[in-house]
């Protein structure tokens, strides 16, 4: 089954942030991507993951909106919206 695209709309990138916003409708995905720098995730809406890892691995996290976490560069993973209604989070890349 294929699943429809998250839409992610770049908000800032110079030398130091690239600042990203993700929207996602139900069952959306951005598809399988690497980290290659650090990264924080703030949901702008409730969100309720399902992150799919390597080797077949998946996992449900529900994260309310204004909440943050940080992630190290390398995480590969495919983020889902596990979810039924539509859900957006901005992720800001470290460049440095």
């Amino acid at each position: 089954m294929t699943r429809p695209s998250a839409i992610a709309t770049v908000l800032v990138d110079d030398e130091r942030v690239r600042v990203t916003r993700f929207d996602f409708a139900p069952g959306a995905e951005t598809g399988w991507h690497r980290h290659d720098m650090d990264y924080v995730v703030t949901p702008v809406t409730d969100c309720h993951f399902l992150l799919e890892e390597p080797g077949g691995a998946a996992r449900r996290v529900e994260m309310p909106a204004g909440a943050a976490y940080r992630r190290p560069a390398g995480v590969e993973h495919n983020v889902v919206n596990g979810g039924d209604a539509p859900m957006s989070f901005v992720e800001v890349e470290l460049k440095s």
